[in-house]
């Protein structure tokens, strides 16, 4: 039997659509503001992420730190603890795989930094032991996240959450995030 291609395709995005058509424009607003209000203090962002949403976090940081640059403007200073693979495979051996965003934030954030964190199920363990740290610095703590927002949604500052369960779909919105936060940061960035 074969797998009708076209269907399939069709499916996938019929259902990112009702992904983004779910999302709060207000609730994007408000995290460009975050965003925005990081940028005109020169605060520090950083974007942590669990397995795939490890890699929409460093996609962030290029987007944000290189594509949102201005020529003889100051640049968003935003930071993937998760880049640091050294730090992160040393914390996971030595202290356990909960503290490999925490530890780092430990390190570098400073109360009114601002801590992003992405994960599509909004339980992962590392997240939440970030949010716990993040939360304790005094940082502003935003979560992305989907699948209802999970144990996260109540340790975050501000958040967007979505209900769909599908990995896919929710991973391709925070991508979605990254390109219309950062592109209209490089927009203000330039008046």
């Amino acid at each position: 039997m074969s797998l009708d291609k076209v269907s399939h395709i069709r499916s996938y995005f019929d259902r990112l659509k009702a992904v983004l058509d779910s999302v709060n424009v207000a609730d994007v607003e408000k995290l460009i503001s975050i965003i925005e209000d990081a940028y005109s203090r020169d605060a520090a962002i950083f974007v942590c992420g669990n397995g795939g949403s490890w890699s929409t976090a460093s996609h962030w940081v290029c987007d944000f730190s290189k594509g949102a640059s201005v020529p003889g403007k100051r640049r968003v200073r935003m930071f993937a603890p998760g880049d640091n693979v050294p730090m992160l495979t040393a914390y996971g051996n030595d202290v356990g795989y909960d503290a490999i965003f925490a530890e780092p934030l430990r390190a570098y954030a400073r109360p009114d930094d601002v801590v992003v964190l992405i994960t599509a199920s909004g339980n992962s363990p590392n997240i939440l032991e970030a949010a716990k740290v993040a939360r304790e610095l005094k940082t502003t703590v935003v979560g992305l996240i989907g699948f209802g927002g999970g144990k996260l949604a109540s340790m975050t500052d501000h958040s967007i959450i979505v209900e769909s369960r599908e990995y896919g779909p929710v991973e391709d919105l925070h991508l979605v995030l990254n390109h219309i936060i950062s592109t209209y940061m490089k927009e203000y960035i330039a008046k």
